[in-house]
């Protein structure tokens, strides 16, 4: 009589140790949520323009149209991460709209919601080679990322206010050691920077 409710406690406990993964059963993942959809068959279908529209409403969109590949970025060029979709807008996407096919990725450029489009997609500079480019006027995240992870970066408040700079993206570069066109051989570079919104002294 024990073993047999020895074995019946087992296998119970087995049962509520499957069940306990996925309470609902199959479907869902480790937190609960329903996976992401994926069209059984990629094929054509009309891709519209988003422009104008809230990222978040525009990657619903999408995704109901049947474009499940999507991806983001700062339209201003500043590298700003879009951390919540609905402070953002569409701007310009790629590719245009047309017939395309449903495993195409789906672009946005973006900006927050309270800022005008620019009159065009802002791209990232190439990676700097050998020569030093230059990369006045650009965030302190984009330049960062132009350069080597082995260089040496140094950055300084250009107001002479000794500010702190912990969101790089949300500052520009005023001056910048190296000059461009200077020689990169591994030397540290050193970048002065304001707040975009700030002149540059």
């Amino acid at each position: 009589m024990q073993i047999a409710r020895a074995t019946a406690a087992l296998a119970l406990a087995a049962l509520a140790a499957a069940t306990a993964c996925d309470p609902a059963g199959a479907g869902t993942t480790g937190d609960g949520r329903a996976p992401a959809s994926t069209p059984a068959t990629a094929g054509p279908a009309d891709l519209p323009s988003f422009a104008g529209m809230g990222l978040q409403a525009a990657q619903d969109k999408a995704q109901s149209l049947g474009f499940y590949r999507l991806d983001s970025h700062d339209a201003l060029g500043r590298g700003r991460d879009q951390i919540w979709d609905r402070d953002w807008k569409v701007c310009f996407q790629r590719p245009a709209p047309g017939s395309r096919t449903t495993t195409a990725t789906v672009d946005f450029g973006a900006v927050k919601r309270d800022e005008s489009c620019p009159g065009q997609d802002a791209s990232a500079p190439a990676s700097a080679g050998a020569t030093m480019p230059d990369l006045t006027g650009t965030s302190l995240k984009v330049a960062r990322t132009t350069l080597t992870p082995a260089t040496g970066i140094t950055v300084q408040d250009a107001s002479g206010q000794d500010r702190f700079i912990l969101v790089e993206s949300n500052w520009k570069v005023c001056s910048q050691s190296p000059a461009a066109g200077g020689g990169l051989t591994g030397q540290p570079v050193a970048f002065k920077a304001v707040k975009f919104g700030e002149a540059c002294p």
